[in-house]
C-alpha cells in the first residue's frame, strides 16, 4: 500500500511556502513533487516587521494566522493541480506553520507558529497536522530541531558516520553514527545559517539573499570581529539547545560591531559567512564526532562561497542530500509530511536525545478534512 503526504514548510527566512507531495510504500519515502509559493512582498514586510519580536498586537497576530492559513491551503491546491492528484488520494498534510518566536528558555518555555491549520483542512478538505513543536516543549524538551528524527529515519548508514548539516536562517546539525556503533544520534540548532547574511545584505544592498555568497566573496574576514561574535555564551553552550533570529538579529551583530567600528559593509559579509562555518565546525568538534561523510541541505546549499568555508573545515566529502535520495531544497517539507505521518499512526516525533525532552511523545494537533 502506498499514502500520499504532503510537507507544508515556511521557514525563519521568511521568503515563501515550500509544498512537498511524497509518497510512502512501507517505510520507505518518495518526493514526487514540489511547488514554491513565494510571499508577496507587502506579505513578506509584514511577516518581517512582526516575527521575531519581543511583542505583537493581538489584532495583527489573529489576522496574521488566518491570512497564512489561507496561503497555506491555496498553496496544497496549487501542487495538487501541478502534480494531478486528487486531494482526496492524500492521506494527510503536515504543516509546520510561520514561526513567529522561539523562546525554549523563558520562565514558561513557549513557541509558537501561526497559520492557522483550521483553515487548510477547510480549504483542501483533507486531514491536517499542525504545531508540531508544542508538545516536545511541554515534555521538557526545546521543541527544535525536530527534523533529526528524519534524518535518522532517512539518511542513517551502516557504514559511514554521517553529519546532516540543514542550513536555513538558522544551521543545525544531525550526527547520525553508524548503525553498528551503538552511539545515540545528536542534533542541535549551531548558530545562525542565512538570517544574517540574509538581513545584512538586505540593509546595504535591498537585495534579499547574497546571491552564489560573491558579495561575501568579494569581502574579507575581520579575525577581530569573528573572535568576538564566537564567544556569545550560545556557541559554548551544550546540547540540547535550539535558537532562532530573535537572538541571533542584526541587533546582536550590531553590539559586537562597537567593539570594531569602520569595517567596511562587503567585510562583515563575509565574516558572518565565516560564521556560520566556524560554528558550525565548533557545534560537530565538541560533540567528539568524527563524520566520514557530511550532507548539506536547506536553502544555504545555493551559497557556493558558503559551502566551500564549510568543505575547508572538514576532511570529508561534503556534498547535497540529492546523491541520497532528495533534492536539498526539499528535506525539510518532506520531513514535515513524515511527521504528519508518525502523528497519525501514533508514533513518536521527537528524539529526547535531540530535544531535550524527558521522553519520546507523539507530536502535533489534528484537524480533520
Amino acid at each position: 500500500m502506498t499514502d500520499y503526504f504532503i510537507g507544508l514548510m515556511s521557514g525563519t527566512s521568511l521568503d515563501g511556502v515550500d509544498v512537498a507531495l511524497t509518497e510512502f510504500d512501507d517505510h520507505r519515502i518518495r518526493l514526487l513533487d514540489h511547488h514554491y509559493h513565494p510571499y508577496p512582498p507587502e506579505l513578506r514586510e509584514r511577516l518581517r516587521r512582526h516575527c521575531f519580536k519581543e511583542s505583537i498586537a493581538l489584532k495583527t497576530l489573529g489576522q496574521l494566522d488566518a491570512e497564512l492559513g489561507d496561503l497555506f491551503g491555496h498553496c496544497v491546491l496549487e501542487l495538487l493541480q501541478q502534480a494531478g492528484i486528487a486531494a482526496a488520494t492524500v492521506t494527510a498534510i503536515g504543516s509546520h506553520g510561520q514561526t513567529l518566536h522561539h523562546a525554549p528558555n523563558a520562565p514558561y518555555p513557549y513557541t509558537l507558529q501561526i497559520g492557522d491549520p483550521n483553515r487548510i483542512a477547510e480549504i483542501t478538505g483533507i486531514v491536517t497536522v499542525a504545531d508540531f513543536r508544542r508538545r516536545d516543549i511541554a515534555a521538557g524538551g526545546q521543541g527544535a530541531p525536530l527534523v533529526p528524527a528524519f534524518h535518522e529515519a532517512v539518511f542513517q548508514s551502516e557504514e559511514e558516520n554521517r553529519v546532516i548539516v540543514n542550513l536555513g536562517g538558522i544551521a543545525n546539525i544531525t550526527l547520525l553514527p553508524k548503525t553498528t556503533s551503538g552511539r545515540p544520534v545528536m542534533g542541535f540548532d549551531t548558530g545562525p545559517g542565512n538570517t544574517l547574511l540574509n538581513a545584512w545584505i538586505s540593509r546595504h544592498l535591498n537585495q534579499p539573499y547574497d546571491r552564489n555568497g560573491d558579495w561575501a566573496r568579494s569581502g574579507r574576514c575581520h579575525p577581530g570581529l569573528l573572535a568576538i561574535l564566537l564567544r556569545d555564551p550560545y556557541f559554548q553552550q551544550p546540547p540540547p539547545k535550539s535558537t532562532g533570529p530573535e537572538y541571533f538579529s542584526l541587533k546582536w551583530l550590531e553590539t559586537a560591531l562597537k567593539s570594531c567600528p569602520s569595517i567596511p559593509p562587503q567585510d562583515i559579509q563575509a565574516t558572518l559567512s565565516h560564521l556560520t562555518a566556524a560554528s558550525i565546525r565548533q557545534g560537530i568538534e565538541s560533540s567528539q564526532f568524527t563524520p566520514d561523510r557530511m550532507l548539506i541541505c536547506g536553502g544555504g546549499v545555493h551559497n557556493r562561497f558558503l559551502i566551500e568555508l564549510i568543505s575547508n573545515a572538514f576532511n570529508c566529502p561534503v556534498q547535497n542530500t540529492q546523491a541520497f535520495g532528495i533534492d536539498p531544497d526539499w528535506v525539510e517539507a518532506t520531513a514535515f509530511a513524515w511527521l504528519a505521518k508518525q502523528s497519525l499512526g501514533r508514533r513518536p516525533g521527537n528524539l529526547p536525545g535531540v530535544t531535550g525532552a524527558r521522553h519520546p511523545v507523539i507530536l502535533g494537533g489534528i484537524y480533520p478534512g
